[in-house]
């Protein structure tokens, strides 16, 4: 059983395929973490030892590895649970009340000693992809508001010291710049405290024990929260490392109602002995089989590089017509189209077709575009709101903002105050009656920037997002064919909140093919390839003001969900061929690169070769990348992963059919050797 308990020793193991997860009840009521690692079978195995204060400034409750500390008393540690009730007390004292199983659900429920306060704490089991997922929920049975200063979602204890700490920094146009750091003494912080996304870290840990891709323990967790969130990692002083991830709790107060009840955001949790990895097919598995939609992800073609602003009918119709040439299924108009939005200043939350540009609406474009067999998708910006517009002025108490104050613009916009009934009214029927109205297969949802002047209530942080989440699961109930991607001004809004209720992300607005290896490379770790939104752009770059042949652009973007921005009208003869060429390779290994295994594969050249691979059933595909020859042109040999070893492959490499087992080319590889700058490849496998 997934599920055990000992209730001799009152332990509770928690088991998947390869791990197993212990934490038990002791003597004072307290829960104690116990053990997280590879799989024990055995749970009468494990006890709870009796704990000894060091002295006294060093108690029980200071030493004790508790699941779920709270503050009060003689803690001093960081705690996941911090609460104010309505007669001045402002520390909690919980005791253990029992648990519930519900399927491959676990809940520890723990209440106040004096006050009519639940607390309960969830662990669910994903056994075949070795992942926990941990939340906590609270429940307010008194008749008196209590206020909660502080939630975070789970704490984490890792019995090791000096691990390796990763996550991503960055910030707009550098997004997904994958960091480790040595953890040691003192405690680590990466939060977002922008509310609508940040581009600068991202909810989640990595802990390694100085870990390889296929070698080394490996404990890591995926927070399901877009917006403010805070993660701490601490190296304690009793020889373990700590882990809290949750709610930030800068300028945060929620006040529980009586009779209500709160549930935090969760998160999805593993551990693996095999490296980076097992931990990134482990998420990607989870997000495929419980979050992602199902089917393959359309090849996408934008026309806001070639429009920006200035766009009119007649013109996204010859785009169109090209897109279609060139082989996408999809069109997707980009801003400018609605209200009097000819800059960034003017005509966002007006959402009307502008007739100037659209004379008879968005209906013989879209008319056009599904007579050729593509999709027809459009940009929004539902959240903002220009001081300039119509909506503005009919509605000044909407956007965020303190009577006293001036509200600060960014990108010359305002914030909708979304939490108000009438606001989130607003942009339901408005998407709802541009999606019933045309036929509109996908939503490019922005959002261009962070919240300010953010009122009275301090939860304004948490409920933001949580209204996002409430507007696109609605719309997509009424309109289930419509794919949603989510935009933050790049890639602010990548996480596992937002990913199955969003169907894709937009990674960066980088779209420098170079600078993509890297921003892709990182995004891998965490997140499933199926989601990542890949374009290829015109050249020389807008942000590195590189030039870059076509194909290694189209191979770059290949990696991910495929969309093409360039101006298309711009195309030569020899462009139009070549995306053709390429657009219909990848289809054909689509399925591979959305649906299957992603491996990082290691170089061993004195060449700066970037290497991936997917695996899928009996079929791989291998991108090589050699942004620039070193001297001596070195090539490199390539061990492929993941293969039958038993199976003999079929592949072409420069005009040579070869074929090779799956063994021999794990093994001992295949020697590769490209030449001079951008130059790149991808060789497809096949089993016979």
């Amino acid at each position: 059983m997934a599920i055990c308990l000992s209730k001799k020793n009152r332990i509770f193991g928690l088991h998947t395929n390869n791990t197993s997860y212990v934490f038990g009840v002791d003597g004072l009521g307290l829960i104690r973490h116990i053990y997280w690692g590879e799989k024990i079978n055995d749970l009468d195995e494990f006890s709870l030892p009796v704990l000894c204060e060091v002295s006294t400034n060093d108690s029980v409750y200071e030493i004790t590895p508790e699941e779920f500390p709270v503050y009060g008393g003689l803690r001093y540690k960081e705690h996941c649970l911090k609460v104010n009730f309505s007669d001045g007390t402002r520390e909690l004292i919980y005791k253990y009340i029992g648990y519930e199983i519900k399927e491959e659900e676990l809940i520890i429920n723990l209440a106040d000693t004096h006050y009519s306060f639940q607390i309960n704490l969830h662990y669910k089991l994903y056994e075949e992809e070795d992942l926990i997922e941990r939340w906590v929920s609270l429940k307010n049975s008194s008749e008196d508001i209590i206020e909660v200063e502080k939630i975070h979602s789970a704490q984490f204890h890792i019995p090791y010291e000096n691990l390796n700490f990763s996550n991503v920094h960055g910030h707009w146009g550098a997004e997904q710049q994958r960091f480790t750091q040595r953890v040691s003494y003192g405690k680590m912080l990466v939060e977002n405290r922008r509310g609508i996304s940040t581009h600068n870290h991202n909810p989640y840990f990595i802990l390694d024990k100085d870990a390889t891709e296929t070698n080394g323990e490996v404990f890591f967790g995926a927070l399901r929260l877009s917006g403010n969130f805070s993660g701490v990692v601490e190296q304690t002083q009793y020889g373990e490392t700590l882990v809290q991830m949750g709610i930030n709790s800068h300028d945060f107060m929620l006040k529980l109602k009586p009779k209500k009840e709160f549930t935090a955001p969760s998160i999805i949790s593993g551990y693996t002995n095999k490296g980076f990895e097992a931990m990134s097919h482990n998420l990607h598995n989870f997000a495929k089989k419980n979050l992602l939609r199902p089917g393959l992800r359309p090849v996408l073609y934008n026309s806001w590089e070639a429009t920006e602003f200035k766009v009119n009918c007649e013109e996204q119709i010859r785009l169109a017509k090209i897109a279609k040439k060139i082989g996408a299924e999809l069109f997707v108009v980009d801003d400018g189209w609605f209200g009097e939005r000819n800059s960034i200043d003017k005509g966002l939350g007006d959402w009307y077709v502008d007739k100037d540009k659209f004379p008879k609406g968005l209906k013989p474009l879209i008319d056009e575009v599904k007579a050729m067999g593509m999709m027809f998708g459009i940009w929004v910006e539902p959240e903002m709101v220009n001081p300039l517009s119509q909506l503005y002025k009919d509605h000044v108490d909407w956007i965020y903002h303190f009577d006293t104050r001036e509200t600060d613009t960014s990108r010359g916009q305002y914030v909708l105050n979304v939490t108000k009934p009438e606001v989130k009214e607003f942009i339901y029927n408005m998407l709802d009656s541009l999606l019933s109205t045309y036929d509109i297969d996908y939503i490019k949802w922005d959002a261009n920037r962070p919240i300010a002047q953010s009122g009275t209530d301090k939860a304004i942080w948490y409920k933001h997002i949580e209204v996002i989440y409430d507007i696109v699961k609605e719309l997509k109930k009424k309109h289930p064919k419509v794919l949603f991607e989510a935009c933050a001004s790049g890639g602010g809004r990548i996480d596992y909140g937002i990913l199955g209720i969003f169907d894709d992300f937009w990674t960066s607005d980088n779209t420098d093919a170079y600078d993509r290896l890297k921003i892709q490379d990182s995004y891998s770790y965490i997140y499933p390839i199926k989601a990542m939104r890949a374009w290829v752009t015109d050249c020389p770059n807008f942000l590195s003001r590189r030039n870059i042949p076509i194909k290694f652009r189209y191979h770059s973007a290949m990696m991910g969900s495929l969309g093409i921005g360039c101006n298309i009208l711009k195309f030569s003869k020899e462009d139009i061929k070549l995306s053709k060429e390429l657009i219909e390779e990848y289809k054909k290994i689509r399925p591979i690169i959305q649906e299957g295994d992603f491996y990082r594969i290691s170089s061993n050249s004195e060449n700066n070769y970037h290497c991936f691979q997917y695996v899928k059933q009996e079929e791989a595909v291998l991108f090589v990348f050699l942004p620039q020859s070193k001297l001596g042109h070195r090539g490199i040999r390539v061990r492929l992963r993941g293969l039958q070893k038993d199976k003999v492959y079929s592949f072409n490499y420069n005009g040579q059919q070869l074929k090779m087992t799956g063994n021999y080319l794990m093994k001992y590889g295949i020697d590769l050797r490209l030449v001079g700058d951008y130059d790149s490849a991808i060789i497809h496998f096949s089993v016979l």
